[in-house]
């Protein structure tokens, strides 16, 4: 019995409806917009989407995370419409309004936080990261925060300074915030392992900052432009304990951890250790732009009146989206999903690392996996033109991949946790013959 098919590619990637609107691009379009995929989308389903030409194409990137429920999921499209019908706009702390109440009640209950908890919702993850720093900040009377090498938190000016990596995100933009201070992030396949990381998290009390100036650690249980480096038990055991022990707000960031893609609700979940602040965004609202900030009470309910806010934060229509993504989560049990996608990704990954030595590591949480490339397993110099050259093959043979790194030799999955099987596996022969192409010449 033959294989269902699920990419359909009609004609030359990109087709000539792609190419037309991409010149046009070029001089209406800022150009520091990069456009990693030379396809231009006309809709988009599930775990696919077909462009201008009509090339359907199986998603492995998911809009970098935000597709956990795939793409235009109906249970999704049928709240956005009910709320857009009511009402889209009256800013919250202006005219309140129960969906930005029930969520907070949803979101509370499913955070790895114990006690009474409170939540508060912003438009994206760079913006959210910026207030949990707000609300650390207000709530310690400390000025200083940690963050890691490897760590992405966006591009506004807090979250930007809170990022490490010089190209192309801080290249001329110095200088930037104050009191920002980085330590090394465990890495199992480069170093260092938990313990030196530790260490040297430590030795920066002595050398750079003291604890008592510092109002909080922000970190991703799992690096995602980083390289999707997994933290360590023993790391996350030593940052908990680091905090409690100097009285640090301990902020998880997970705005691309979150919701399924480890396979938890959350990542920390993995850890059986309580952040005090939950950072979210991306997949929380199935594609509409939300964020929010989920912690304990006593944290979030410290700060004057007034200290946080904005004009859209928690818009109704993205509020209503966010939750039926819940519901589609318990519904089409996505975290489940998300455990059986990983296994079945991680094999097919471990095979491809014994056949072909310059994929030198195979790592991840769940469904959201990555593999290294190297030029020489050996001396792991990285390869990001190997990766370039695979993610090119790949779209030519119908799948769209992404890269991730500090020095852009990755490739991750970001599928959604939809995906069905038949999806998954013509996504993977793509890409397997897309390295065939690349490593085996």
């Amino acid at each position: 019995m033959a294989a269902t098919r699920v990419i359909e590619i009609r004609t030359e990637i990109p087709g000539p409806r792609s190419r037309e609107i991409l010149a046009r691009e070029l001089k209406a379009v800022a150009h520091p917009l990069i456009v990693h995929e030379p396809i231009v989308a006309d809709r988009a389903r599930g775990s696919t989407i077909t462009d201008v030409d009509g090339n359907t194409f199986v998603d492995f990137v998911g809009g970098v995370g935000v597709a956990n429920v795939g793409h235009n999921h109906p249970r999704v499209l049928e709240a956005i419409a009910d709320q857009a019908e009511r009402f889209l706009h009256t800013d919250y702390t202006v005219v309140p309004y129960e969906g930005y109440v029930e969520l907070a009640e949803r979101l509370g209950a499913l955070v790895p936080i114990s006690g009474e908890t409170r939540a508060a919702f912003f438009n994206a993850g760079a913006e959210a990261v910026e207030n949990a720093v707000k609300l650390s900040r207000l709530y310690t009377k400390r000025q200083a925060v940690i963050a890691f090498e490897g760590a992405f938190h966006g591009r506004t000016w807090m979250a930007l300074t809170m990022t490490s990596k010089t190209h192309p995100y801080k290249q001329g933009l110095g200088p930037f915030a104050p009191e920002v201070y980085r330590t090394p992030y465990p890495n199992a396949y480069r170093g260092p392992d938990a313990k030196t990381a530790l260490t040297a998290l430590e030795g920066l009390f002595t050398t750079h900052v003291s604890p008592e100036h510092v109002a909080a650690i922000v970190f991703e249980p799992q690096q995602g432009e980083g390289g999707f480096l997994p933290a360590p038990q023993e790391f996350v055991n030593g940052l908990r304990r680091i905090c409690d022990d100097h009285g640090i707000v301990l902020v998880a960031d997970e705005v691309q951890t979150g919701f399924g893609r480890t396979g938890r609700m959350f990542a920390m979940e993995h850890f059986g250790v309580e952040p005090d602040l939950v950072v979210v965004a991306k997949s929380i609202a199935g594609g509409l732009p939300l964020s929010g900030v989920v912690g304990r009470a006593t944290i979030m309910d410290r700060p004057h009146a007034g200290a946080i806010g904005g004009t859209f934060i928690g818009n109704p229509v993205a509020l209503a989206a966010a939750l039926a993504v819940l519901e589609v989560f318990e519904e089409e049990q996505l975290v489940e999903r998300a455990q059986l996608l990983g296994a079945a990704l991680r094999a097919r990954m471990l095979d491809w690392r014994s056949r072909w030595t310059r994929i030198g590591d195979v790592r991840g949480l769940g469904a959201m996996l990555a593999i290294e490339l190297v030029r020489d397993p050996e001396t792991k110099e990285p390869a990001p033109e190997l990766v370039e050259a695979v993610v090119d093959e790949a779209l030519q043979r119908g799948v769209l991949l992404l890269k991730a790194g500090v020095n852009g030799n990755c490739i991750r999955v970001l599928c959604p946790l939809t995906t069905s099987d038949a999806e998954l596996d013509d996504g993977l022969r793509a890409w397997e013959d897309a390295l065939a192409a690349v490593l085996s010449s």
